[in-house]
């Protein structure tokens, strides 16, 4: 696998007061260049921009995979096991209320991952993954 190009998102918030005590503080996402309209974070390596829209904050619908109902709209980072163990553990701690508890998805097929679901305080959901294998990940 090549090493990853960095990617950027932009996104809706309702409150960039409550995107920066998520991501910055209880996601530990330094943040970058801001506005009053807008803020960056460093998401995992990856640029992340959080545009104050309220209208537009929050997941809509959802999709059925691995017998759960799955956000159509979602992101999130493939993290290693035991960082995705970490982040797991540190939600739970601070009593997120998870979508999708943290649990091992497609178990003994080629797609076998752990993964979880939640929303970030304005309405966003967001998913972590990981692979025992990570050389899995578009495996077929």
């Amino acid at each position: 696998m090549n090493a990853p190009i960095p990617f950027h998102l932009a996104f809706p918030v309702s409150s960039l007061e409550k995107a920066r005590a998520f991501y910055g503080d209880m996601l530990g996402c330094p943040e970058g260049r801001s506005s009053d309209e807008w803020v960056d974070f460093n998401f995992y390596g990856h640029q992340i921009v959080a545009h104050l829209s309220p209208d537009e904050a929050g997941h809509r619908n959802t999709s059925a995979v691995d017998s759960h109902n799955v956000p159509v709209r979602h992101f999130g980072a493939v993290l290693p096991m035991a960082d995705w163990e970490r982040l797991a553990e540190k939600l739970s701690t601070a009593g997120t209320k998870f979508i999708i508890e943290p649990y091992i998805r497609f178990k003994g097929q080629v797609g076998e991952q752990a993964t979880m679901f939640f929303l970030d305080p304005c309405g966003n959901a967001i998913e972590f993954k990981a692979f025992a294998d990570p050389t899995r990940l578009f495996a077929k």
